[in-house]
């Protein structure tokens, strides 16, 4: 009667309400849910069993795994030093050592990685028990195991990059993660160093087949305008140009003072007899007749008259001798011989001379004025033909550039492929993996884990049980609940 699970009674739709009447569903206070609990025991108890013993159970099928260590140091190296392939812009240009880090920790994250490590190791020395349809599809399989077990640890502003790779056997985990350094030495170089060498020697070939094809349209431009070297021939036309105008200018100063002198010549000649007395005779007795005609004259005009006979025949020989006397070549000459004058001949033979001389600069004047003409002509047909040469000499200028600036860039690259596959590297192994001494098993941790969850899915089931199951359990849920005092209780019998 004492006991507080010997008092039951269920409620129906039909009973005494007191007050308003009492719900179907008893009231409780917090110090009747140990009884309450204490009815459910048993139940509690069968569920914590059977949830612990299952995870004991499981705990005991994990095995003990063990996790190998590396740790890489990343430096600054030349395939992170931007080249650009064409051009000059950006040269140089570096990345800091968080960027440098995070590309190489992408590297080694890389599945093409993960599945060179499993073929060198091999998929049935690191998971024997992975099976597949082809053996593409085990690889996969592999792959995304090994993803699994593997990490890699980094931290801002250290160039350090920390590995680790976990697996039941120590021996294997150690030989897998170096293993992993190796192959990554070697797939960094690929990624980072080779790709450059093909592209350049393909760029390069394909300019110098542009430079022939241009150097060929080039020479046939040059031939086909009759042009040796075009920046020569421009220069030496200005220069040519030049000298003729002087030389113009100085036979058009000659040919006018040529000209002036035949002028003179010419006047000078018409003021010069052709003709001189070469030499004379003097003829004095002729003068001395006249003398005595005169005298005898003026005798017989002291005796006759000027028109007496006398007198007129003496004035008939006076006029005969005195027309003589003027028929020489000068007064008192016998005999005179006549011959070319020296100075009109002088004059002649300078005029001559000057004549020559003046025709001749003017042929030199109309070929001096040709040339220049000429020489102007092809200064012309030059400047039309300046910008197809312009744009042949452009592009050639261009593509001696690329092809020189990709050969030297594809000699670096390849001499830099060359240093980094003999161990030049920015990469080194600080440390590499030994085979760990001590596993790591998950057992005690998925015990405990096991217990707890096992206590409170049992207290939960009591729980729902408690609430779930009808009836007054105590004397005071009773009271509370029907909202009467319970004056005694009695046990139930059998």
């Amino acid at each position: 009667m004492t006991t507080a699970d010997s008092w039951n009674f269920t409620s129906s739709a039909k009973a005494y309400r007191a007050t308003g009447g009492w719900g179907d569903r008893p009231r409780y206070a917090p110090t009747d849910f140990v009884a309450l609990l204490w009815r459910e025991r048993w139940l509690m108890i069968a569920v914590f069993v059977v949830l612990f013993v299952a995870g004991v159970g499981f705990a005991f099928t994990l095995k003990t795994t063990y996790t190998a260590y590396s740790s890489v140091l990343v430096r600054l190296g030349d395939e992170y030093v931007y080249q650009p392939r064409a051009g000059d812009a950006g040269r140089g240009a570096v990345l800091d050592s968080d960027a440098v880090s995070a590309a190489e920790t992408e590297i080694l994250a890389s599945s093409q990685l993960k599945e060179r490590v499993i073929r060198r190791v091999g998929l049935n020395v690191l998971y024997p028990k992975i099976k597949g349809d082809n053996p593409e599809q085990a690889l996969a399989k592999g792959v995304q195991v090994f993803e699994k077990s593997f990490e890699i640890g980094t931290a801002p502003d250290v160039p350090t990059i920390k590995l680790s790779f976990e697996h039941a056997d120590s021996g294997i985990a150690a030989r897998a993660l170096n293993a992993l350094m190796d192959e990554y030495l070697i797939y960094r170089r690929q990624v980072l160093i080779d790709s450059r060498a093909p592209a350049l020697k393909t760029q390069r070939e394909t300019s110098q087949a542009k430079l022939e094809v241009t150097n060929s349209a080039y020479q046939n431009f040059l031939s086909l305008n009759d042009i040796g070297d075009f920046e020569s021939e421009r220069t030496a036309l200005s220069q040519l140009v030049v000298q003729l105008e002087q030389q113009r200018y100085t036979l058009e100063s000659q040919l006018r003072d040529r000209q002036a002198r035949l002028a003179a010549l010419n006047t000078q000649l018409a003021s010069v007899p052709q003709e001189s007395a070469l030499y004379r005779d003097m003829n004095l007795k002729s003068n001395e007749s006249r003398d005595d005609l005169n005298r005898r004259r003026a005798e017989l005009l002291s005796r006759y008259t000027p028109d007496s006979t006398p007198v007129r025949e003496l004035d008939r020989q006076i006029a005969q001798l005195e027309r003589s006397l003027s028929a020489m070549p000068t007064p008192g000459d016998a005999t005179r011989r006549m011959g070319p004058n020296p100075v009109f001949q002088t004059l002649q033979t300078e005029r001559i001379q000057v004549t020559a001389e003046v025709a001749a600069l003017r042929q030199q004047l109309a070929a001096t004025v040709e040339q220049i003409r000429q020489v102007t002509d092809r200064q012309l047909r030059l400047v039309q033909l300046e910008p197809q040469f312009q744009k042949f000499n452009d592009e050639r200028s261009m593509l001696q550039g690329n092809v020189k600036d990709f050969s030297s860039r594809e000699q670096e690259s390849l001499a830099q492929a060359a240093i980094a596959a003999s161990g030049g590297d920015n990469i080194r192994i600080v440390s590499r993996a030994t085979p760990p001494v001590q596993g790591a098993s998950s057992k005690k941790l998925v015990a405990a884990a096991t217990l707890l969850l096992a206590g409170f899915l049992a207290l939960g089931a009591g729980l729902l049980t408690m609430f779930l199951r009808g009836g007054l359990v105590t004397p005071a849920s009773a009271a509370r609940t029907l909202g009467l005092p319970v004056l005694a209780t009695a046990g139930v019998k059998g």
